[in-house]
């Protein structure tokens, strides 16, 4: 099942979210298998707001325990996080999907 994962950062968070950001794309490297595209959600300034993952897991409980050792949701980086299931077509300028 392929996820995308929509995650904005609290008010305030930009310090934290750098403090702690090595440890989130270490996390990244693990979890590579998983990961289709991942990257900053940026605001009309072009400061950093959020991110956005687009991931496959076999099912929700998976992802739910990927979530759950985030250390951005495990710092509080990230206040508000929607999940919504996504059919991927398109990666890379390749046909992965019907």
């Amino acid at each position: 099942m392929q996820f995308v994962i929509t995650a904005y950062d609290g008010e305030g968070m930009l310090a934290k979210r750098m403090e702690v950001r090595p440890l989130h794309l270490e996390g990244m490297e693990r979890l590579k298998e998983h990961l289709i595209a991942a990257g900053g959600l940026l605001d009309d300034e072009g400061k950093l707001k959020g991110f956005v993952l687009i991931m496959e897991f076999q099912n929700r409980d998976e992802l739910d325990k990927y979530l759950a050792n985030e250390i951005y949701v495990t710092e509080h980086v990230w206040e508000k996080i929607t999940v919504e299931r996504m059919n991927v077509v398109y990666a890379h300028g390749e046909r992965v999907g019907k």
